[in-house]
């Protein structure tokens, strides 16, 4: 069991955003920092962009570990990571590899879809529940699921990947080689194809009742319910989150994920299913690093 006194550094790199904090080992949060993401994101700007803000973050070297989480799959000893979709030239990148030997803590690796679930299971909205299915929406569209209370990620490490889906055979082709992906219909940019403005001024302006604002929500929440509805059919979970940056407007689109999931699923598959946001926003990803980084680097036993 890790020591109380113990810290660890939780970081979630996104295509736009590096998001860091420093917790003790109960998972309180002691200093958060956020800085862009270099453009191109490539292997080793990252790299060198995490290091120098670990370093400020933590300048007095006091957290022991680093838990990382990234838009894709790990190897499965969660050192290597083995593509990002998202991000230019990431393809088996040793990236813990590179990180140890600059920073001198030790690092684990994880999938951030995977993080944001370990991270509300440990302290937010998916307390107290066995099977989970979270979704990430921003950049990209990630996502988590926990399976009888344990992290599901396949053979090999590599899933789940719920924004890979196929939703139709004809549709945006996706970085993954896959075409009609969730991803394509879900994503910031599916949700720009809709209606050419910053998603925070849709929201924004859905706030304000705007008629034409809300009807884009509506139809882009329309969509994401049959994405959700296959992984209902899949997983059959007690709940389903919906995190990333553009879960800040769920109020707004989430009616019509829930009506397109009622209408689609049969009630003996969506039995007592509740789908609802986040409720660590943003902050679900590094906090659920920094929990998976305790249990794999610092022998915390209890495992949420």
């Amino acid at each position: 069991m890790a020591s109380t006194s113990h810290q660890v550094i939780g970081v979630d790199l996104g295509g736009t955003a590096i998001k860091l904090a420093r917790f003790d080992a109960s998972g309180v949060l002691l200093a958060e920092l956020e800085q862009a993401t270099p453009q191109p994101a490539t292997p080793g700007a990252v790299t060198m962009a995490i290091v120098e803000a670990i370093e400020q973050l933590d300048p007095d070297h006091q957290a022991l570990w680093v838990g990382l989480g990234l838009p894709g799959p790990m190897d499965a000893a969660a050192r290597v990571a083995r593509v990002c979709i998202n991000l230019p030239g990431w393809e088996d990148v040793p990236l813990a590899d590179w990180l140890e030997a600059r920073l001198d803590r030790r690092v684990t690796l994880a999938n951030d879809g995977n993080c944001a679930v370990v991270g509300e299971a440990w302290k937010g909205a998916a307390r107290g529940f066995q099977d989970v299915v979270l979704l990430t929406l921003g950049t990209g569209v990630g996502g988590g699921v926990l399976l009888s209370g344990q992290l599901f990620t396949g053979y090999n490490g590599a899933a789940a990947e719920p924004g890979l889906i196929g939703i139709t055979p004809e549709g945006p082709s996706c970085n993954s080689g896959n075409s009609g992906s969730l991803e394509q219909f879900a994503s910031i940019a599916a949700l720009r194809r809709l209606w050419d403005v910053d998603p925070r001024e849709l929201g924004r302006r859905a706030d304000q009742a705007d008629p034409e604002a809300l009807e884009i929500w509506r139809r882009y929440g329309t969509t994401l319910g049959v994405g959700v509805s296959s992984l209902v059919y899949v997983f059959t979970p007690q709940l389903v989150l919906l995190g990333g940056g553009l879960a800040g407007a769920a109020d707004h689109f989430l009616p019509a994920v829930e009506a397109e999931v009622n209408r689609r699923v049969q009630a003996v598959s969506r039995e007592n299913l509740r789908i609802q946001a986040c409720s660590l926003g943003n902050g679900a990803g590094r906090l659920g690093a920094a929990c998976l980084a305790l249990q794999r680097l610092g022998g915390m036993m209890d495992r949420l």
